[in-house]
């Protein structure tokens, strides 16, 4: 399977989960499908057959929100069956709507709250670091959740501490909530800031596989490493596409008929 095989899957499934857990957060799933599907199946070491291996890379997805994507890439590269998929956020499964490591094997921590990610990360890279274990730690963020200060507090430490070990990627979609991240808090130069921060960072287009699996393989002796993806929200469905409506809403009737047939008409 190819990563583009797998965004597309990630896709798939995610306008499937949605629809039937009548859940939302499809339009951050789409957006963020790509930078996963590249990480998952091109970029970290996992081991599916056993996920509490000491030489796995470990990932957070700090935008929690978008937990269906990383429950489909878990599924796709084998941890645990497709079929749960369709039970996503729904009454007694074990995929919670947030993303949780709660009996998920794969899943690193739980998320949800914005802007915990990235300092848990750090934290895990620093031991790492001090226990001599070679690994790596990916951390994705949501760039609306750079408005949070504990992300910049955890940016501050791990630039201290010179955490070659971690890398941090930005779902920059430029949308949050219920508006345009520049209408809700502007960002401004949001590469320059993590520059000033003492981190590396690269920008690249979140949808090219080629540019994400290069900067997110990249690393600097002596730094951080930050992925600044400029994404599409809602990317791959046309009518999602930069509509902020559907960061709250759930795929059902004409607009998952629809979805899934601009979905099937782009299948690699």
């Amino acid at each position: 399977m190819t990563s583009k095989e797998l965004a597309w899957k990630i896709r798939r499934h995610g306008i499937e989960m949605t629809s039937l857990a009548k859940g939302s957060h499809i339009a951050s799933v789409l957006s963020v499908a790509d930078i996963v599907a590249v990480l998952y199946n091109d970029v970290m070491k996992i081991f599916p057959r056993d996920p509490a291996s000491d030489l796995r890379d470990r990932f957070i997805l700090s935008k929690g929100h978008a937990g269906a994507a990383v429950y489909a890439a878990l599924a796709e590269e084998g941890y645990f069956a497709t079929e749960l998929l369709r039970t996503h956020c729904q009454d007694g499964s074990f995929l919670s709507g947030h993303v949780s490591h709660k009996g998920v094997p794969g899943v690193e921590l739980s998320t949800g709250s914005l802007g915990h990610g990235l300092g848990v990360a750090a934290g895990m890279a620093l031991a790492a670091l001090r226990d001599g274990k070679q690994c790596q730690f990916y951390a994705v963020l949501g760039d609306g959740e750079c408005d949070e200060g504990s992300v910049w507090e955890a940016a501050l430490f791990a630039n201290h501490y010179r955490l070659r070990n971690l890398t941090a990627v930005i779902d920059h979609n430029k949308m949050q909530s219920l508006d345009y991240c520049e209408k809700t808090l502007e960002l401004l130069d949001l590469a320059g800031k993590w520059r000033a921060f003492g981190w590396r960072c690269l920008e690249v287009d979140g949808h090219d596989h080629e540019a994400l699996r290069e900067a997110c393989r990249t690393t600097d002796a002596e730094k951080p490493v930050c992925v600044v993806a400029h994404t599409v929200k809602g990317k791959g469905v046309s009518f999602m596409e930069n509509n902020i409506l559907w960061h709250y809403r759930d795929p059902q009737g004409e607009f998952y008929e629809q979805a899934i047939q601009e979905l099937e008409l782009v299948r690699p």
